[in-house]
């Protein structure tokens, strides 16, 4: 019981942080709360806020207003992508707007995120391939944080977007 008051606790904390910076646009915004939330400002942080924002834009939906599935891959160290999301969309497991799924992403992909829109039922899918993880553990190792941020918002075809089923 105490170990879920702790977790309960850092979720409302990291809430707490991006409700503060719920405008968060410039990359060293972005970069101090990744950091703050994660306890690190990995690569894969920025993908996930690249994700998340990509999604509010398709779907045309605000913050706190879409449910996210993330799906961690076979080769992925951590569903630390999720927490990038979290961030850009404010959906929280705290809240039950954001889940870790149990099962695997199918094989060959780092990632799976499906985000949908809570009013609408509107929804996107995300795939990360797993050929991107040797270049983002290459980021993580040679780029600073805001060299990360910069590789992971404009990496080409970083993800595979197409409407949820």
């Amino acid at each position: 019981m105490q170990l879920k008051r702790g977790v309960a606790f850092a979720v409302l904390l990291a809430m707490s942080a991006v409700s503060d910076a719920s405008r968060a646009e410039s990359p060293e915004q972005w970069i101090e709360l990744g950091a703050r939330v994660h306890g690190g400002f990995g690569a894969f942080i920025p993908a996930g806020i690249r994700i998340g924002l990509d999604a509010l834009e398709r779907l045309k939906a605000e913050r706190r207003g879409v449910t996210v599935t993330f799906y961690s891959g076979e080769k992925a160290p951590c569903p630390c992508i999720a927490d990038g999301v979290m961030l850009a969309t404010q959906a929280s497991p705290g809240q039950g707007t954001l889940q870790v799924a149990a099962e695997k992403a199918p094989a060959g992909l780092l990632a799976v995120v499906v985000v949908r829109d809570r009013k609408t039922g509107a929804g996107v899918r995300y795939s990360v391939s797993d050929t991107w993880m040797a270049k983002i553990v290459d980021w993580n190792r040679t780029l600073d944080p805001a060299g990360r941020y910069q590789a992971a918002m404009s990496a080409p075809g970083l993800f595979e977007v197409a409407d949820a089923p």
